[in-house]
């Protein structure tokens, strides 16, 4: 009798997850059927959504139900805590799996080359991230002594990392921010942040709900330049052909000439300033100096020769992720992905036998959460091709048995999906005392602990 399909996905955030789904609904689940094992390296799943997303977008953490639906189900299983390839190899995947798909993300932050990053005060804003959403892996404090702060870009990033640091402590107290951020929170000194676009308004790549957010808050006023709000041919083109382009754009232009209010905290949003040096003294940010750009018809656009020097004493970089290189893997420096056809793994020209990629470590860390989704499908897809063609690896031991045995010998301690729903109620009932949904834990051991790990 044939034995179900067994495949072993690297990382369990939204992309694993998803491929997992493609795999459960395919002709494949059911006959001869699926065996699905996720590998993550944190204790607990759900990857970017847990520590990538901020605190106070519940309505996108809310996917998570969606992802549960996923992981109940019997064929597939959470191996926690196990980081790839210290605690198990891809010779050694492939020994118990016909096929494995790697879904990790990304975690560092894309390098900004210009001077003074190196300055005490510049920040990467994937630490700041990582800080505020409570990852084991980043220290527990964060220095909030500026009053005021430069944000570098003009993505969902850069909005996430200016909204946390305008809003106050007590605003995100009723979401999930562990005890040490509230109070890191507390100590934040900032009463303005500037947010600097080298581009339009028609350029921005921000998300409309999400930069309307911004004005929500009671305590935050969002300011425009009215100079700011200019578009040529290629800018008027962009917002014709892409709505949401055209919602960001007129919710700019509703910001730039209304009266500035008296909420306690501004937000200024900044576009044709190009970044062109972090300023120092004694190794410490005391500024930041731009560029002003003007378009050049296109929607592109070119540097004026005049410079603006900014008095800011922090500078956060938000100017996009960088996927983390997986060893024996093939490797596209430029792209910070692994190369890839249809999420088959390409090396020397040839697919590299049994081995996928999906979600960011293919395609670079770009759109939104449910984007993967596509990406998810038509590298089953072709998985699924191959399995059927019989061009996968024949697993040495297949049984599933084998990996609990061999993660077991090795002493590695590792959560399981029922160990989730154990660290579940302990964030739950952590949370209630304070009339809080949930508390998440920041130490790794406490995380294990709870898990029954």
């Amino acid at each position: 009798m044939p034995r179900p399909l067994r495949v072993a996905i690297v990382g369990a955030g939204p992309a694993g997850i998803y491929a997992a789904d493609a795999l459960l609904k395919s002709e494949a689940a059911t006959e001869p059927g699926v065996s699905i094992d996720l590998f993550e390296r944190m204790p607990a799943p759900f990857g970017l959504i847990r520590y990538g997303v901020a605190p106070d977008h519940p309505r996108i953490k809310g996917i998570i139900t969606a992802l549960h639906q996923v992981l109940d189900k019997p064929q597939v299983r959470l191996f926690g805590n196990v980081d790839y390839p210290n605690d198990i190899s891809l010779d050694e995947l492939h020994s118990f799996y016909d096929a494995v798909i790697f879904s990790t993300g990304a975690t560092a932050d894309r390098e900004l080359t210009i001077p003074g990053v190196e300055l005490d005060g510049s920040h990467g804003a994937a630490d700041f991230v990582s800080w505020y959403d409570g990852h084991p892996d980043v220290p527990r404090t964060w220095p909030l002594e500026a009053e005021k702060v430069a944000v570098l870009g003009v993505g969902n990033v850069a909005l996430d990392v200016a909204r946390i640091l305008a809003k106050t402590a007590d605003e995100l107290l009723p979401t999930e921010i562990p005890a040490n951020v509230h109070d890191g929170l507390k100590a934040n000194k900032a009463l303005e942040v500037h947010v600097f676009g080298r581009r339009g308004p028609a350029q921005a790549k921000f998300s409309p709900m999400e930069l309307r957010e911004l004005d929500h808050s009671p305590n935050i006023e969002v300011i425009v330049n009215p100079e700011d709000i200019d578009y040529d041919e290629g800018s008027i083109t962009t917002r014709r052909s892409n709505k949401q382009a055209d919602m960001v754009a007129k919710t700019l232009e509703n910001w730039a000439i209304r009266d500035i209010g008296d909420r306690p905290h501004k937000l200024f949003l900044h576009f044709f300033e190009s970044p062109s040096e972090i300023l120092g003294e004694d190794g410490k940010v005391v500024g930041l100096r731009t560029e002003r750009t003007e378009l050049d018809g296109t929607g592109n656009v070119k540097g004026t020769g005049q410079f603006t020097d900014w008095d800011v004493q922090s500078v956060y970089r938000a100017v996009g992720y960088l996927s983390d290189e997986l060893p024996k893997l093939p490797w596209d420096v430029a792209s910070g992905t692994v190369p890839d056809e249809g999420g088959r793994v390409i090396e020397a020209g040839a697919h590299l036998a049994s081995t996928y990629v999906t979600g960011w470590i293919r395609r670079g860390p770009i759109g939104l959460i449910g984007h993967t989704k596509g990406d998810a499908n038509e590298t089953v897809s072709n998985l699924l091709a191959d399995h059927a063609e019989g061009r996968l690896r024949t697993p040495a031991t297949p049984e599933p048995e084998a990996v609990e045995a061999f993660l077991s010998g090795r002493e590695i301690r590792f959560t399981t999906w029922e160990g989730w729903y154990k660290l579940d109620a302990a964030e739950k009932a952590l949370g209630e005392p304070q009339g809080r949904e949930r508390v998440k834990p920041v130490e790794r051991e406490e995380m294990l602990k709870a898990s029954g790990a």
